[in-house]
């Protein structure tokens, strides 16, 4: 597993770690991540440079998964699906250092590893969707 993909990984464990506990800021999580002394690592910059990302623009992106996703809305999403849609949203309309093609490729790697069995193929879709639509949602 590459470096990037450790990172990526990281970052949907807090995104779903904030997700599973109500309230909690996921700014403030972030820097706690950072700050922890008692993880096994340091958080990857990739990791926390996805979770600023999602921070950032985490309204849009909402806003996008729940408008093109297909008989789901966020909430009834698995929080998992949730933490990778949004990363790999978030690496396909503002991250240019990522092919696109690799972001989702991440995306349904992590859903196959992480979550159930029809979660990559619904990941793939929506992200494919998203994909086609990228100049349109970036105009």
């Amino acid at each position: 597993m590459s470096a990037r993909s450790k990172a990526r990984k990281r970052a949907v464990d807090i995104l779903f770690e904030a997700d599973q506990r109500p309230g909690t800021d996921l700014r403030a999580l972030l820097d706690e991540r950072v700050r922890s002394s008692g993880a096994p690592a340091p958080l990857p910059q990739y990791a926390i440079d996805v979770v600023e990302g999602v921070l950032a623009h985490g309204d849009r992106i909402d806003e996008i998964l729940g408008t093109y996703s297909r008989g789901w809305t966020l909430a009834r999403m698995p929080a998992v699906d949730r933490a990778i849609l949004r990363v790999g949203t978030w690496e396909v309309l503002f991250n240019d250092e990522v092919p696109d093609a690799v972001a989702v490729d991440e995306a349904v790697d992590l859903a196959t590893s992480l979550s159930t069995d029809d979660s990559p193929a619904f990941i793939n879709g929506l992200l494919g969707r998203i994909l086609e639509l990228k100049p349109a949602l970036l105009a």
